[in-house]
């Protein structure tokens, strides 16, 4: 790490990001391939890629709370307050100019809110469903509800991942945008430049380690 390098994203941060995505794109391709008409053997990495991003979440949730941040990544006042300067500006007001983002941006609060109530609500429902399946922890035992509650939780469930599958496709769609490739960079490499952090963010609100 050089004094022009900034650390945005540690090794376990990058980590978590790969495999979290990982076992989500291996569960959304193994839900919709099959709809679509490919035929493969699909059950068992689904369950499995499921059960990797339980894991990889719950592991998130307890760092997040214990040894980072938690706050930083949530939706405040002063995130709608700033959005606010940088809609306003867009669209031509005079007003003062937007504070520099702390570590995340108001954008980047609001997909992780999102992801943080779609993730939770398919890994319940999917988890649940589990029931329905044999595999080698357990026997099914597809008679925990009754055929109604069943439909529910599949409603549920699809409409989560299909939520999800917009979500993940508007993720590469802003990552791969040339005006974003610096943050993409720091997923792969771990950090920015001194310029791009000066540029992007509010040293008063976010004070990165080698800064």
């Amino acid at each position: 790490m050089t004094g022009e390098q900034v650390v945005r994203h540690r090794f376990v941060d990058r980590l978590f990001h790969w495999v979290a995505a990982a076992a989500l794109l291996v569960g959304l391709l193994t839900a919709f391939l099959p709809i679509l008409g490919w035929k493969f053997a699909w059950v068992m990495p689904h369950w499995i890629s499921g059960l990797v991003l339980t894991v990889a979440i719950l592991f998130h949730i307890i760092r997040s709370i214990i040894w980072q941040d938690f706050w930083s990544i949530v939706f405040g006042p002063r995130d709608v307050w700033n959005s606010w300067r940088r809609w306003s500006r867009m669209f031509g007001s005079a007003g003062p100019p937007p504070a520099g983002d702390a570590k995340y941006s108001p954008a980047q609060k609001l997909y992780h809110t999102a992801i943080a109530v779609l993730v939770p609500v398919m890994i319940v429902s999917g988890l649940v469903m589990l029931s329905k399946i044999d595999t080698p922890f357990w026997r099914r035992n597809p008679y925990w509800f009754a055929d109604y509650a069943w439909g529910v939780i599949y409603a549920v469930h699809g409409l989560a991942a299909m939520a999800l599958l917009t979500m993940i496709m508007i993720h590469i769609y802003f990552a791969v945008r040339p005006d974003e490739w610096w943050l993409t960079r720091s997923m792969f490499r771990g950090w920015i430049t001194r310029r791009e952090y000066d540029a992007h963010h509010d040293r008063a609100r976010w004070q990165a380690d080698d800064a």
